[in-house]
């Protein structure tokens, strides 16, 4: 495995930089509501103006995932669908022309039980750029992380407000760009922040010159706008989620799908800032 390779997610972050914008970062979760329209809505994320997006892995027990990724997770798993099943669905939008950098985001367990060489052998096959693995501690990384070097793929770490004393040292080890989680909790749609979350993200941006990421409740434009300013990248995920979920019954048929994905599309564009 090789490290010369070029990064496509940190070349998107450095040209965003240089133009003085603020990453876009939807989540979806794949397989939801079926494979083939995962890919469908990759296209128009990509014709939305998005610069990054996080491929979900469905999972049965999500611990930071909040009730709207939960119903998502269901809906994909009725089609089976694995941790293989999502990498080689960057492999299939890539086959039709999506550019858009890929970070993978999953629970520990089912990478696991792929087998960690197995498993980052596939990612680097994909092309998949980054990797969020919310339950797995900084402190049990280690393996994972020489891996994801060797695979050319960035394991991006998640900081929270409770992270306090440990920030240092996840900072030391994070790679690709630093997740910050705006609030406790599990993922969701908020009308508010925390009243200290902009001195959380200003300390973390202190301790790293990476870019700083914000997400968890980030759902409307203005949410957009209020991080834009203190942050490299927002990732809406529930809010994105709950748009496809909403535009279900005109995505499940065919005379109607285009304009379903057509409102998902317009939803995403609304977002850019």
């Amino acid at each position: 495995m090789s490290t010369a390779l070029v990064n496509l997610l940190d070349a998107t972050f450095a040209k965003l930089k240089s133009s003085g914008k603020t990453a876009l970062i939807p989540f979806i979760t794949v397989g939801d509501p079926d494979p083939e329209t995962t890919l469908d809505i990759l296209a128009v994320l990509e014709q939305a103006g998005a610069d990054i997006v996080e491929l979900g892995v469905p999972y049965s027990d999500p611990l930071a995932d909040g009730p709207v990724i939960q119903r998502a997770s269901e809906r994909a798993l009725a089609h089976q669908i694995t941790v293989e099943t999502c990498i080689q669905t960057a492999v299939k939008a890539k086959a039709r022309g999506i550019k858009l950098p890929f970070v993978l985001f999953t629970y520990y367990n089912p990478v696991l039980q792929m087998g960690l060489p197995h498993f980052f052998d596939l990612l680097q096959e994909a092309g998949i750029s980054g990797l969020i693995i919310p339950d797995l501690p900084y402190e049990e990384a280690a393996e994972v992380l020489e891996l994801a070097d060797a695979a050319n793929v960035r394991l991006i770490p998640l900081v929270a407000p409770t992270s306090s004393g440990r920030i240092t040292q996840i900072l030391a080890r994070a790679r690709g760009f630093v997740y910050c989680v705006s609030s406790l909790g599990v993922t969701g749609e908020r009308a508010s922040f925390h009243a200290s979350v902009d001195e959380f993200i200003a300390s973390v941006k202190a301790e790293t010159d990476l870019p700083v990421a914000v997400g968890f409740g980030i759902s409307n434009r203005e949410q957009v706008e209020r991080f834009a300013d203190i942050c490299d990248g927002a990732v809406v995920g529930s809010a994105i989620v709950r748009k496809i979920e909403e535009t279900l019954p005109l995505l499940g048929s065919e005379s109607s799908k285009e304009q379903g994905l057509l409102q998902i599309r317009d939803f995403v564009a609304q977002l850019r800032v």
